[in-house]
């Protein structure tokens, strides 16, 4: 193992141990219209990833108001990490969710994220995807 690589190897355990949020990351299913109900009715989603992650704010973020639908809502970018070597079903693709399952701050469980980018990087401790609050 090179020196290189036992700095990486170091990083990424590192940054593992600030994935104390626990996350699912799935695509939504198509959803068809019931038009006995007149509602939507959402597919089966895909799960691509659950596990350990690392949500945070974006630095960046400031929370943009938008007009969406005649409702004002606030866009605010999260950072959400999870461990680099992380093997999933899919590479995500923007419009996939991620929500938190579990969080030390109680506030954060159930958030949902609309996922807007993902980074890959050799040199990278983690595998960052980002996603922002519709809320």
């Amino acid at each position: 193992m090179s020196e290189l690589d036992a700095v990486l190897a170091a990083g990424r355990l590192a940054a593992q141990e600030l994935q104390r949020e626990t996350i699912t990351l799935y695509r939504p299913g198509d959803s068809g219209f019931d038009w006995n109900a007149g509602t939507d009715t959402p597919g089966p989603s895909t799960t691509l990833y659950s596990g350990p992650a690392r949500v945070k704010p974006s630095a960046q973020s400031r929370g943009e108001e938008v007009n969406a639908g005649e409702v004002n809502t606030t866009q605010r970018e999260y950072t959400v990490s999870v461990p680099w070597d992380t093997v999933i079903v899919s590479r995500p693709l923007p419009g996939d969710v991620i929500e938190v399952s579990t969080s030390p701050d109680a506030r954060m469980v159930g958030l949902r994220l609309w996922v807007t980018g993902v980074q890959f990087s050799s040199m990278a401790t983690a595998w960052r995807i980002s996603g922002e609050d519709r809320s």
